[in-house]
């Protein structure tokens, strides 16, 4: 059995230790110690990276007891080594892992939620809760109250103490839920009102989270996600909205107290012009059906066809469609374009046999694009390209 040095000292970031095995895997090799300060992926909490003599260390897991290293390069069975830590991954770990605990904590102590599962990715954390009733959402005063509760704890620095109680001793201890394994079972204790069984890696005081924020709490499965940052993390997520805030402010001239109402405003604004645009292009319909029926093509079994695109939202794309066919002999395929996106309104005259929802699934199924309908009407979305390929099959007499 491998011995864990992390669990004796998380801030542990090199050590020495004997090379028992070393496997081949692929390209890479699996390398067994007989004692690492590396963490392998467990309890949510990912692995850590490092340096093993000259091998990088890309991965770390636990099999029965013994963990194995992932390396870039072999190493010598019973060849002595220096490993390394990666500090910098270690630690933002240990804040995530230390942050899940408190923000579950809270949510126990305050709204009764159970914490089922943690996941330290690699941008955001997330613990999935199972609320009393099935409730899977957070008032912002919830949220609010259990955001408070974990910076208050943060901000008074209350202890981390992990440690192997003996099982009288845990036995009695007061744990926010029953560990899920019967023998070695690691405790930590947060302060005075957080306990519970865990094998990961956490500062030695709460303090040295510096912020936790939670930045959603949505539904999962049937339960409550909480996503979260801790740390660094939240810093940097605090320099990123800081400066945004900013900017914004500054392009509307006025102060952060007043971006929420200057934004609204803008809005507003944006509103009444885009329905006067759409009023005045409602108008305009009857001038541009007049115009692109002017440059019709000719299909080969007789009629027109009307392939363009258009600056139009779904609804004037549809009324425009609409006003072309209600001339006899013509195909109308009309597609409002919004960088690599589009709409697109197929229709045509009664007179036309074509069919316009089997075109547009025909046209968008090689691009990847969606849509479908009548005979005589269709709709869908997906690459402008589809517009081209429609015109081409009707062209081509296939439609």
């Amino acid at each position: 059995m491998t011995e864990r040095l992390y669990y004796a000292d998380a801030y542990l970031t090199e050590f020495d230790a004997r090379v028992e095995s070393c496997e081949v895997s692929g390209n890479l090799w699996r390398v067994r110690l007989d004692r690492s300060a590396f963490y392998p992926t467990s309890g949510g909490q990912p692995f850590d990276t490092g340096t093993l003599g000259g091998a990088r260390v890309v991965d770390v897991a636990v099999e029965a007891d013994e963990v194995w290293h992932t390396t870039d390069a072999p190493l010598a069975p019973g060849a002595q080594v220096h490993g390394k830590i990666d500090w910098l991954r270690r630690f933002d770990h240990m804040q995530q892992h230390a942050g899940d605990h408190m923000i579950a904590g809270a949510i126990h102590r305050l709204l009764g939620g159970v914490t089922i599962g943690l996941h330290v990715g690699d941008e955001v954390s997330t613990i999935d809760v199972a609320m009393p009733g099935g409730v899977t959402h957070l008032s912002p005063d919830d949220l609010r109250r259990v955001e408070e509760d974990v910076n208050d704890h943060i901000q008074r620095d209350v202890p981390i103490r992990c440690w192997f109680p003996t099982p009288d001793e845990l036995k009695s201890l007061p744990l926010r839920k029953p560990p899920t394994v019967a023998e070695h079972v690691r405790v930590v204790a947060i302060g005075d009102d957080e306990m519970v069984a865990c094998g990961g890696t956490h500062p030695s005081s709460a303090g040295q989270l510096g912020l936790v924020k939670i930045v959603s709490a949505t539904p999962a499965r049937g339960k409550l996600r909480v996503a979260f940052l801790a740390g660094r993390r939240a810093l940097n997520d605090y320099f990123r909205c800081f400066d945004a805030a900013h900017e914004a402010a500054g392009r509307f001239s006025t102060g952060i107290d007043r971006l929420t109402a200057s934004v609204d405003a803008a809005q507003e604004r944006l509103r009444r012009a885009e329905a006067e645009l759409n009023r005045l292009r409602r108008e305009r319909l009857p001038e541009q059906a007049e115009a692109l029926l002017a440059e019709a093509e000719a299909l080969p079994g007789g009629g027109r066809l009307v392939a363009a695109r258009v600056e139009l939202d779904a609804s004037l794309l549809r009324e425009l469609a609409s006003k072309l066919i209600e001339r006899p002999g013509v195909v109308a395929l009309l597609g409002s374009v919004d960088g690599e996106r589009a709409n697109f309104t197929f229709g045509r005259s009664a007179d036309v046999s074509a069919d316009m929802g089997a075109l547009l699934r025909k046209a968008a199924a090689p691009l990847g694009g969606k849509g479908g309908g009548r005979p005589d009407f269709a709709q869908g979305s997906g690459s402008p390209g589809i517009l081209d390929a429609a015109r081409e099959i009707l062209l081509g007499g296939e439609g």
